[in-house]
């Protein structure tokens, strides 16, 4: 099997398994459904990725020889280190700051 078929495969694969995860989800009440968010959300964007990945041919076969790549995927990243929270907080941060320069440069302008 090329890389490519590979690749194809590992991504129905990951797809299928998302499409079954969402519409268990949506048979869930309300506050089940915002427990498993950003379950939902993380896998989504580990398909996504998935579709513009280029996994060597090692790295494909590995995952497609799990029954359940997409979850394992997930499971890895949930004990992974992530920069999220700091990424959050830059954000913030630079938002207040584009806010106080915005609010400085009006000032001045009102005040020609």
């Amino acid at each position: 099997m090329t890389n490519k078929e590979m690749m194809r495969q590992l991504y129905e694969r990951m797809a299928a398994e998302q499409q079954k995860y969402k519409a268990w989800l949506l048979e869930q009440p309300p506050n089940v459904i915002l427990d498993n968010a950003c379950k939902f959300t993380v896998q989504e964007d580990i398909v996504m990725e998935l579709e513009v990945l280029e996994l060597t041919d090692a790295q494909a076969a590995a995952l497609l020889r799990s029954r359940t790549p997409l979850a394992d995927v997930y499971r890895a990243w949930e004990r992974a280190e992530t920069h999220h929270m700091d990424d959050v907080r830059d954000v913030i941060e630079a938002r207040a700051d584009t806010v106080i320069r915005a609010e400085k440069e009006k000032g001045q302008r009102e005040e020609r």
